[in-house]
Parts: structure tokens; C-alpha cells; sequence
């Protein structure tokens, strides 16, 4: 089963079209190494980053000020990285649905930039029962274009 295909804003931030939202995984139908269709989000622009920190109250000029940024020593603003959190956890609800969801987290593992293109997946590693519950784990990626591993997730869910 895989994630629904939201539509394209011009922007990273998915839209969510709940019209597209497929049915969600069944229990049954989880095994390990099963996969969702990945989702490729359009370029990161410094716009996705502004919206983002307007948002969450988070106005550090690190992710929007060009000037500040390479005073800092980068050469161009970067990505708020909870910003692709949040689309990455949206992924995962898309798949297995929002009540189900007893555990996420993410690791930054590189900065992303304006311009990266982030294709995000994910993959069952393990299904099994505790207690009265039928709990799948899950591992949960967001790659850059270049190959390097933007953020690294994991998930447990209840099916």
C-alpha cells in the first residue's frame, strides 16, 4: 500500500488531498520488507523554509537570510530540518494512518538545501504482537538527489 500522491502546490509542504488518501494498510497485508511507493517531493526553495518557520515560530535567519547564512559559513540558507520531519511523519500516516502511531523519530544525517529534491520512503522491519496489540516497526528515510541521507526515521505502529 502506498502513501497517497498528493499534489504538486509548487511547494515541498504536501497539500494532503483527502480524496486521494488510500485505504490503509491491513494487518494481513504486512510483511517484513514491505514497501511503500516512494513520495518525491518538488525542490526545497528558501519559500518552503520561510513558510515553515512562520509556522512553528522558528525565525532563526540560518534557514532564510543569504547574508546571515554565509556570515555563518554556509554558502546558502538551509532547510529547517522539522519541516521535513513533518512530511516524512505525514508519509507515514498516509500509510498506516494517524491512530495508529505509537512511536516516530527522526535523526538529521545531512543539511538539505534550496534546490534538493527529497524522495522519501519506507520499509517494514519487523511485525509482532505484544500484549493485545499487533505492532509493526518501521524504517523511514528522506534522500537527497545527491544520494546522501537527509533524515533517517523509525516508526512503531499498531495495526
Amino acid at each position: 500500500m502506498s502513501p497517497a500522491p498528493w499534489k504538486s502546490s509548487g511547494s515541498a509542504v504536501p497539500t494532503g488531498d483527502v480524496s486521494t488518501v488510500p485505504t490503509r494498510v491491513k494487518w494481513d497485508d504486512v510483511t517484513v520488507g514491505l514497501a511503500a511507493e516512494p513520495f518525491v517531493a518538488p525542490p526545497l526553495t528558501i519559500t518552503d523554509f520561510v513558510r515553515y518557520q512562520g509556522a512553528s515560530g522558528d525565525m532563526n535567519p540560518i534557514h532564510h537570510d543569504t547574508e546571515f547564512a554565509k556570515a555563518s559559513g554556509y554558502p546558502t540558507p538551509f532547510a529547517v530540518g522539522m519541516l521535513q520531519a513533518g512530511v516524512l511523519g505525514t508519509y507515514l500516516t498516509d500509510w498506516f494512518g494517524a491512530r495508529s502511531v505509537r512511536k516516530y523519530g527522526v535523526q538529521f544525517r545531512e543539511q538539505a538545501w534550496p534546490g534538493d529534491v527529497l524522495t522519501y520512503s519506507g520499509t517494514v522491519l519487523a511485525v509482532r504482537e505484544e500484549g493485545d496489540e499487533r505492532l509493526v516497526d518501521v524504517e523511514l528515510l528522506a534522500i537527497r538527489q545527491t544520494g546522501g541521507t537527509h533524515l533517517k526515521g523509525w516508526a512503531t505502529v499498531s495495526l
